[in-house]
């Protein structure tokens, strides 16, 4: 009998670890249709999502100012958390990167920021660089989330 319980637990574990260790790549609807790269790979309970633009899915630039970007390129990351059954406050980290800081940094900004995020702050980089795979694109933003694993939250697409 504890030979079999214990051969049962070890299925469960050993099961449990290659579930974890299997990547799935999601492009998400809503989301432009990538020909290099993927929205979001799921590796476990962990979401790796691309950075994601002022864009719409089509490739319109949503317009040229920062706080619209913003609010696009966060538009853009709710959808890709949406698809996993996941929200803001499952983002651990997220990379910034933005032609002005100083843009990125005006109280508009922060507003729609804090419109997405809430009090579910993330770890948080934000670089400055000179230009984006676009040049009318002024910020784009990657992110980690960490679903919780009791849930057994599923793919959906």
């Amino acid at each position: 009998m504890r030979k079999s319980l214990a051969l049962t637990f070890l299925t469960g574990v050993l099961t449990a670890t290659l579930a974890a260790q299997q990547l799935q790549r999601i492009n998400p609807d809503g989301l432009s249709k990538p020909a290099t790269y993927t929205h979001v790979v799921r590796a476990g309970t962990l979401l790796f999502i691309a950075g994601q633009v002022g864009a719409k899915a089509d490739g319109t630039v949503i317009g040229p100012g920062m706080h619209e970007q913003v609010e696009q390129v966060l538009q853009n990351l709710q959808l890709a958390l949406k698809s996993q059954g996941a929200d803001f406050s499952h983002v651990a980290k997220i990379t910034i990167y933005t032609t002005s800081i100083a843009e990125y940094r005006a109280p508009e900004v922060a507003e729609v920021r804090a419109k997405y995020f809430g009090e579910h702050r993330p770890a948080s980089t934000l670089v400055q660089i000179s230009q984006l795979a676009n040049p009318a694109y002024k910020v784009e933003i990657e992110a980690i989330a960490v679903l919780p694993s009791a849930i057994g939250v599923r793919p959906v697409r």
